[in-house]
């Protein structure tokens, strides 16, 4: 398939779902598509390997994000994976500071391969998210927000970042049904006592009856 005739696809897909992209976004968006799904072939990076998974789940998990970054914000993508929400989000708002983090050494070294091919100066660390923060709690590189999907359950993500709270400014986490199940776990193990947990945003998961939410998370005020 040639690149304008995907990019044409993605478009009409995100028509029909009634997902916002802007129409110069495209060409880059079906460029990391068909990097992606041919790094995918050599490396499990991604489920979502056609037109319609890809535009539902990772363009529309992006673009809700989206509305809520304010301009030229400071992004981590927590264990980007295969590069999903943050290469999305730097292509939909370039006006971003992206970077992305993970541990895997060779997805990692994957998605560089793929930022690189289409054409986009992103930032890829090959090491745990949490060091990297912790090393930039003070000065212009601090992170403003870090954005996480399908990394791990909020207990868990709590007990990774919570400690380091006052090194970053805030988390948008991208969540399936079971997400107050997973706060109130935390809660009882005594996770989220320092930080504010809350809802700011829903979205269908198509083909289901059931939705994603944007959770975010920041650090209680005190004084």
């Amino acid at each position: 398939m040639s690149a304008p005739d995907r990019a044409g696809e993605i478009g009409a897909a995100c028509g029909r779902l009634g997902i916002s992209v802007p129409a110069e976004a495209l060409p880059r968006l079906a460029a990391y598509a068909t990097s992606l799904w041919a790094w995918n072939e050599k490396l499990n990076l991604t489920r979502h390997t056609d037109v319609e998974t890809f535009a539902s789940r990772d363009v529309g998990d992006a673009a809700a994000i989206v509305p809520h970054l304010a301009a030229a914000e400071r992004v981590l993508d927590v264990g980007t994976g295969g590069g999903v929400p943050g290469v999305i989000l730097a292509i939909l708002r370039p006006d971003l500071r992206v970077e992305l983090a993970e541990s895997v050494g060779k997805r990692a070294r994957a998605v560089s391969e793929i930022v690189r091919e289409i054409g986009l100066a992103i930032p890829m660390h090959e090491s745990p998210a949490q060091a990297l923060v912790a090393g930039r709690a003070t000065g212009p590189g601090r992170f403003d927000t870090l954005v996480v999907r399908a990394v791990a359950p909020l207990p868990k993500l709590l007990g990774w970042f919570e400690p380091i709270r006052d090194a970053y400014g805030r988390m948008l986490v991208v969540k399936g049904p079971r997400w107050e199940e997973e706060k109130a776990e935390a809660r009882q193990r005594g996770l989220a006592r320092q930080v504010m947990v809350r809802r700011i945003a829903t979205w269908p998961i198509r083909g289901s009856d059931n939705e994603s939410v944007l959770l975010e998370i920041r650090k209680l005020a005190t004084g």
